[in-house]
């Protein structure tokens, strides 16, 4: 196989399945780790892929949308210490709204057994949940093969007719200029009605998310109370929070 013919499989096997490691591609197109990695350092230079921890994923778009299974593994011990700063602000009696995500998944985890109302838009946070004393709510909907998560008018509906004390929000991209942003329609609208009934709204997103951006925007930063993370907010992002009172802290 030509360098040519071998660069041009390696771009439609990262496409097709969102993302491939050193590893299968070497296995995939019988070559060295050496040289697919040298392939995949030509290639993001010319701008058809993106390298990623270990491999290469497509080339980021607005409407590019990783799928659940993919996500789930990145970065899981950061996800993992933001879950458990974050499950800290469940109280006795709350009502605790879940946002569909792999974040969110961790917070279910993280989450103490008892004493609230366990809410989700996830099939697999409520079965989570339903591991537990909790007395878990599912929106019911359309669930979306992509991200896992319940949209819809059956969903949105059961959110406009609930109250939580907290909510814990997941999101694609966050920046200064268009805040907190999703790729799918229909998921943007189920947050934002999670969002418009929610007494606190505590954000948690890794860093990898700062300074991403996806197609339709969800919330602006002022919506949100408390934002956990993992790296300090770089430059416009770290103004754009500056300028609420948004209560930004760091898992350890």
């Amino acid at each position: 196989m030509l360098p040519a013919e071998r660069k041009r499989t390696i771009v439609q096997l990262v496409t097709e399945q969102d993302g491939c490691s050193v590893a299968t591609l070497a296995e995939e197109l019988e070559f060295s780790k050496a040289t697919i990695r040298r392939d995949l350092q030509d290639l993001e230079a010319e701008g058809r892929i993106e390298r990623s921890h270990g491999g290469a994923v497509p080339v980021s778009s607005v409407g590019r949308e990783r799928s659940y299974d993919k996500r789930e593994v990145d970065r899981l011990e950061v996800k993992e210490a933001i879950a458990a700063r974050a499950s800290e602000e469940i109280r006795d009696g709350h009502v605790v709204c879940f946002d569909a995500g792999t974040t969110t998944m961790e917070v279910a985890r993280a989450a103490p057994d008892d004493g609230y109302v366990g809410v989700s838009n996830m099939p697999e946070i409520a079965l989570e949940l339903a591991d537990t004393d909790v007395d878990v709510k599912l929106t019911g909907g359309t669930v979306r093969s992509r991200s896992h998560a319940c949209v819809g008018p059956a969903a949105e509906s059961f959110l406009d007719q609930r109250h939580f004390d907290i909510l814990f929000l997941g999101t694609n991209g966050v920046t200064a200029d268009t805040g907190l942003s999703t790729p799918d329609e229909d998921e943007a609208a189920v947050k934002r009605a999670m969002v418009a009934n929610a007494r606190r709204v505590v954000l948690v997103a890794d860093s990898s998310k700062f300074g991403e951006r996806s197609f339709v925007t969800v919330a602006e930063p002022a919506a949100i109370d408390l934002f956990v993370t993992d790296e300090p907010l770089p430059g416009e992002l770290a103004d754009a929070f500056a300028d609420t009172d948004v209560v930004v802290t760091r898992s350890e």
